[in-house]
């Protein structure tokens, strides 16, 4: 939607009017009642890509932290850069937000290359670093107001306050909240600007887990919001509850990169489907007639590798054409957990840095 206003030519009453661009609107002037017809230009569609990452490598002399990698972020997606301790997530967004100097490759932010033109976009875009900590003896109302004072652009700090649930909170001092209010103190600190693109360096890190998901839901309401989130993280859940575009990152190198389905499609190699109690003992060989593969079967039980959905009404249909009885039916999905062991050999744990 556009909002202008336009003066009438017969008694320069100033008239306010919204539209969408390229539409020809007709108007009528409150004051004198003369009609008249303003048109909306058609604007230049948005770039689609917020972030475009290409061969970036950090060197610190013979280490090298993050090594050639290169991907984009979409507008309005959660992108989530998950991987374990050292793995370079942090080196990575910290480039990206020009704290950090690459030893090669490019970054653009909205299109505007941040060697060069960082100025154009350092207002556009909103940070909460790693073990955010704020002032202990300022309210969260106080707080907001000081770091609002740093931008020019302001976002409405009420309007803040009440995406990120903090109005029963507001004359609280900072040193007297919980750890999952800190935290959505510090996302609303990153909102003050009204930034395009918002980066999340391990927001829910130390979090309980019932402070973890309050923290989702603010994230939740971030992408409601049409804002674009850069989210680093080595919380496998974190990353599949969130995330639009999930990016694996080892050893300073990207491994795998796609939505959720993607990676579960590529390297999760199919679902099982376990069936328990049955009660009839050629199952199995019924099943391998109808062309199933039959992973393991003892004592009734019996596991089956399924590589689509559909094939589970298959099972169900011979089930029933065969009168076959069983106890319970549950099916194993891949998760990332499983997908990271895959590619790495070896579980992801610990902090990350």
């Amino acid at each position: 939607m556009v909002y202008k206003e336009v003066q009438c030519p017969s008694c320069k009453e100033i008239i306010p009017v919204s539209g969408v661009p390229g539409e020809i609107k007709k108007i009528s002037c409150p004051r004198c009642n003369k009609v008249g017809k303003v048109t909306f230009a058609n604007t230049v569609p948005l770039q689609d890509d917020a972030i475009m990452v290409s061969g970036l490598r950090k060197e610190y002399g013979d280490l090298v932290a993050v090594n050639d990698i290169s991907f984009t972020v979409r507008r309005g997606e959660v992108f989530a850069f998950l991987g374990p301790n050292g793995a370079g997530k942090t080196t990575t967004v910290e480039m990206i937000e020009s704290i950090r100097k690459p030893t090669s490759g490019t970054i653009k932010l909205l299109g505007n290359d941040i060697r060069s033109s960082f100025d154009k976009v350092k207002e556009r875009i909103g940070i909460l670093p790693q073990e955010f900590h704020s002032f202990e003896r300022l309210t969260v109302i106080e707080t907001l107001q000081y770091f609002s004072i740093l931008f020019q652009k302001k976002a409405d700090i009420e309007d803040i306050l009440d995406a990120m649930d903090l109005q029963h909170v507001r004359n609280k001092l900072y040193k007297e909240l919980s750890g999952g209010l800190k935290q959505r103190v510090g996302v609303a600190i990153s909102l003050v600007n009204d930034p395009d693109i918002v980066f999340l360096d391990e927001p829910t890190t130390g979090l309980d887990p019932k402070a973890r998901r309050e923290v989702w839901e603010v994230i939740k309401t971030l992408k409601a919001k049409g804002k674009t989130v850069f989210l680093t993280t080595h919380y496998m859940e974190e990353a599949e509850f969130l995330a639009d575009h999930i990016a694996i990152i080892h050893k300073g190198k990207i491994i795998a990169e796609g939505t959720l389905e993607d990676l579960i499609q590529t390297f999760g190699h199919g679902s099982i489907l376990h069936l328990r109690r049955c009660n009839n003992k050629q199952i199995g060989n019924i099943l391998k007639e109808e062309g199933f593969n039959i992973m393991n079967q003892q004592n009734g039980n019996i596991s089956i590798s399924i590589d689509y959905t559909d094939k589970i009404l298959d099972i169900l249909s011979i089930l029933r054409h065969e009168a076959i009885e069983y106890q319970s039916i549950d099916i194993h999905r891949p998760n990332l957990e499983e997908i990271f062991l895959h590619l790495t050999g070896a579980k992801l744990q610990g902090d990350n840095t």
